[in-house]
């Protein structure tokens, strides 16, 4: 029973809502391994760390023992998922969705045990239900019950477009769970109406229904909006080790322990050990550097981790960096901002003239990286230390 709850605390952790917690205590006391369900629609060729937080959780499993199958939405894709979208989704076309699906593959096993991953494409079972299948699978469910999604709610209300084949999105995840007998389904919190879509059909089809486990959407490098390629807060898993090492140096302290429990594979006691020692006087940053170094020993090497951490103390002088940075906000003009402007708003010059005279000095960097283009605009959505001079720093977000 001990290990049981061991294992339970496990899987708890981090994890936003657990439907319905009892059940899946007792599917765990049985002693069987079961079946874990997570779906990825292959909508872009990379994934970026917010998209492993879920991937994370099914390597928590397999270590438990269970099976997990990470399921490539090759037919979702071409649907298009409604999400958190206030306009129709663009389908992806089939040739799209392949070329994304073998990417995701080998991304994803950099987390994963290949060996021990069963991956799967939804086609190879929604192809085989044809037109009557489809119109059977949506007299499943009413349009009432479908506008009881928040996000159909808003769209409707605001007399923005809903297609009808957006309705068939969660049907079709839902059918997943079916058509794979899932004992547990892993997704974000904005999933919730897919990922209980699953438990109704499943209960229609006469199958115990899956207990559905919620993880937060983490957040990007602004630490407001979760991560995203379109709002260029991501880190990449593609990313190059000195870009995922200056990527993480940027975060804030307080990001930085959300990034420990959705991204870190080190045990709890461990992460408390790194709070206490620094609430007793402890650097942040050293903690920091712990976090980049480990995540870029997990998409790269350890090599690349120490290269990459060696590489930072360089291009900062070696200790010129000091250890607290001020963080500022600074807003931008549809959506971006010049170079100059941004030193000034940011309090790092007096003037726009005095911050082109720094950059044609070469006294100016970002990120530890000398800039020379006076003409250069800085993006909404981005966060970066800014140096000028050999004293003057900045933790500049962009809004």
């Amino acid at each position: 029973m001990t290990d049981v709850m061991q294992a339970f605390a496990e899987i708890k952790r981090g994890a936003e809502e657990i439907l319905v917690e009892d059940e899946l205590l007792e599917k765990l006391k049985k002693g069987e391994p079961l079946r874990i369900k997570a779906g990825f629609d292959p909508t872009a060729p990379d994934l970026h760390l917010g998209h492993t937080v879920l991937i994370n959780k099914m390597r928590q499993f397999q270590q438990l023992g269970h099976e997990v199958i990470f399921l490539i939405g090759d037919f979702t894709g071409m649907i298009g998922d409604p999400t958190g979208k206030n306009v129709t989704r663009k389908p992806l076309t089939e040739a799209d969705v392949l070329a994304n699906a073998e990417t995701y593959k080998e991304q994803v096993f950099k987390i994963l045990d290949p060996a021990k991953t069963r991956v799967e494409f939804n086609s190879t079972w929604m192809s085989k239900l044809g037109a009557a299948g489809m119109l059977k699978l949506a007299s499943r469910q009413t349009v009432a019950r479908m506008m009881e999604r928040d996000d159909f709610k808003k769209r409707y209300k605001e007399g923005q477009a809903i297609a009808i084949h957006e309705f068939m999105y969660p049907l079709v995840q839902g059918w997943d769970s079916v058509a794979l007998e899932s004992d547990v389904e892993l997704g974000g919190t904005d999933q919730k109406f897919n990922l209980l879509m699953g438990r109704e059909l499943q209960k229609s089809e006469g199958q115990r229904p899956q207990t559905v486990l919620m993880m937060p959407l983490l957040e990007g490098l602004d630490g407001v909006q979760k991560m995203s390629k379109s709002l260029n807060n991501y880190i990449g898993i593609t990313d190059t080790a000195t870009e995922m090492f200056g990527k993480v140096m940027s975060i804030s302290d307080d990001l930085m322990w959300r990034y420990y429990d959705l991204l870190s594979f080190k045990p709890l006691s461990e992460i408390q050990a790194y709070k206490d020692g620094i609430a007793n006087g402890d650097n942040p940053r050293d903690v920091k550097i712990a976090l980049a170094k480990e995540l870029i020993a997990r998409f790269h090497n350890e090599d690349a981790a120490q290269a990459a951490h060696n590489e930072f103390i360089n291009r900062f002088q070696k200790g010129a960096m000091p250890d607290e940075i001020e963080e500022k906000s600074v807003s931008t003009e549809n959506g971006t901002i010049a170079i100059a402007n941004l030193l000034k708003e940011a309090g790092l010059v007096a003037s726009t003239s005095e911050a082109m005279r720094m950059i044609k000095q070469g006294a100016v960097k970002i990120d530890g990286e000398k800039i020379t283009d006076n003409k250069l605009a800085c993006d909404a959505g981005t966060t970066a230390i800014y140096q000028v001079g050999k004293r003057k720093f900045a933790k500049v977000t962009l809004s």
